[in-house]
């Protein structure tokens, strides 16, 4: 049984994550610092798989405690790296909070394989490292367009070092999953979207203004040059994406990689508009959300969305789940939480 360390592994794509690889047959060790996720949420990771992984509550950032976890659990050959602060706007007002937490972080856990000889990385990128792209749908020969925000850099700075430590060290090796945007729910609405405090991405907004919690929906741009005027992007259902990361996993565990640095883009290729997933969260759980079109956010990209060929056809993984299912998991799991 191959023993995965998740960091992250408690949040919201890293939950998911960690039910897949259990359910798949692999021995899962979790490393979160509980800032943007609840520790209750190992309890349900158990009640779904009826097993329970290590945990360890521990920032990345801490060069010592990284190395007590390594020194504790030993036998760990692969690695699925979470841990990151993520907010676009946050990274925007607060920039050296990012490149501290989401890079030495990695730094981190990359030295801690090289001294112990681990050598598969599985790295939680994002779509944000294209930048407004000047052609859709983006493909991985796009080219990495200036970041709009310090996340967004942080995740380009981030596949830098990886590049770099590949070509340093030919037995390591890392695929990059540069995925769009994670919405829904387990089927089981045991595992969730749960953020600390204000919510940051779209969905939770929604369902949460749907809930009566927040009052109401702020849509950020209303005059981009797309069918509505709202931002377009490329909605993933979080189960999809945890399968992906497993998908990527048995690649680098069966040595099937072309190069020992990869990189795929997952989505689903299809392109919603911010007001259309409003409106098809209305329709398939037939409610009806208060919401008011606002100015811009600073760092949000007009339109983005994937084009999966390579990630079908090279990494054999391709999303099945539609938007609706997505948001009515995702309505699912906000009535769990609020019962």
């Amino acid at each position: 049984m191959a023993k995965v360390l998740v960091t992250g592994g408690l949040g919201y794509i890293g939950s998911h994550t960690v039910v897949t690889l259990l359910q798949h047959d692999f021995e899962v060790v979790i490393v979160d610092d509980l800032s943007n996720s609840q520790a209750d949420v190992l309890d349900r990771i158990e009640q779904i798989t009826e097993q329970r992984p290590s945990f360890y509550q521990l920032n990345l950032c801490d060069e010592s405690a990284v190395e007590e976890m390594f020194e504790s659990e030993s036998g760990i050959d692969s690695i699925i790296h979470f841990a990151a602060s993520k907010a676009v706007g946050e990274s925007v007002e607060n920039p050296l909070l990012y490149y501290k937490n989401n890079l030495l972080s990695m730094i981190h856990l990359l030295e801690q394989m090289n001294k112990r000889s681990i050598t598969n990385l599985v790295f939680s990128s994002s779509c944000t490292v294209y930048g407004q792209p000047d052609q859709l749908p983006v493909t991985e020969k796009s080219p990495m367009k200036p970041a709009e925000s310090p996340y967004g850099n942080t995740k380009q700075i981030g596949e830098q070092i990886l590049r770099d430590s590949c070509r340093a060290n030919s037995v390591l090796r890392v695929i990059a999953l540069r995925y769009f945007n994670p919405v829904g729910a387990h089927e089981s609405a045991l595992i969730g979207e749960l953020p600390n405090g204000v919510p940051n991405n779209l969905v939770p907004f929604i369902t949460q203004t749907a809930a009566g919690s927040r009052p109401q929906l702020k849509i950020f741009g209303q005059d981009y040059n797309t069918s509505d005027g709202t931002a377009v992007r490329d909605y993933i259902h979080v189960v999809d994406l945890a399968e992906a990361h497993e998908v990527a996993l048995r690649r680098l565990m069966n040595n099937q990689q072309k190069e020992n640095f990869e990189f795929f883009n997952i989505g689903t290729g299809e392109g919603h508009s911010v007001l259309e997933v409003v409106q098809i969260f209305e329709r398939v759980n037939n409610l009806s959300l208060n919401y008011k079109l606002v100015d811009r956010r600073p760092g949000d990209v007009e339109k983005v969305y994937a084009d999966t060929h390579y990630a079908n056809t090279e990494l054999g993984w391709r999303a099945s789940r539609s938007l609706e299912e997505m948001l009515k998991s995702a309505w699912k799991w906000q009535l769990r939480v609020a019962q």
